[in-house]
């Protein structure tokens, strides 16, 4: 039976310090995004982490006070993944010379890909964030720095924003394409619009910012 938060116990963790203890922690870390991956949240109980970790409860405990304690350090960890996967927004050199079209356009690509790549994980903490008030604020934050890096790296390579506000519309662009892909990631491609291929979606939404960005009323 897993054991009830109360207020004296906090969501922080505490760090192994020993390599065995840190090398059990990655497991635990490991197992807890594979078992968000295939079952969701629901699936996410103290017991399935040990058992997927083989590691017994009171390793557990040593280092979270509680479930929820847990779960953040399991998203987060998740998290790591997804950023080190959306480092390609910050690799200047790649872009010179890049026809403008083609930079907004593989911008969003990326975009999209990061969400595909990540899709289980996302799905899971996109669902659970509605009703998780602390998985929601730093969805939020996580949110602006995706967006921060989308608008630096079409703000930054020249392009030329036909737009009176140049970053607010490459960030209102932004906010449509996260918005599209976080209800298609959660709820599956015919929740919001008519099912096609994956491709044809991505070619209309590249479609939709490109001429948005480069050529309004185009």
């Amino acid at each position: 039976m897993e054991r009830m938060t109360t207020p004296a116990e906090s969501l922080e963790i505490r760090p192994p310090l020993q390599q065995r203890s840190r090398e059990a922690w990655q497991r635990v870390l490991d197992a807890g995004v594979t078992i968000l991956e295939e079952g969701g949240y629901e699936a996410f109980t103290i017991a399935a982490v040990c058992e997927r970790a083989q590691v017994p409860p009171r390793a557990l405990y040593a280092r979270v006070d509680n479930k929820d304690a847990l779960f953040l350090a399991v998203y987060e960890h998740g998290l790591a993944r997804v950023r080190a996967d959306q480092a390609v927004l910050d690799e200047r050199d790649r872009w010179r010379g890049v026809p403008a079209e083609r930079i907004v356009a593989e911008a969003v690509r990326l975009v999209a890909g990061v969400f595909d790549r990540h899709a289980a994980l996302l799905r899971a903490v996109i669902l659970i964030s509605g009703v998780h008030p602390e998985v929601h604020r730093r969805g939020r934050r996580y949110s602006r720095e995706l967006g921060d890096q989308f608008t630096a790296l079409i703000l930054e390579t020249g392009v030329e924003i036909d737009q009176p506000d140049p970053g607010g519309a490459i960030r209102a662009a932004f906010d449509t394409v996260f918005s599209t892909l976080v209800l298609r990631t959660a709820y599956g491609p015919g929740f919001a619009a008519a099912t096609g291929t994956d491709e044809d979606f991505l070619r209309d939404l590249t479609i939709m910012v490109t001429r948005y960005l480069l050529r309004p009323g185009g």
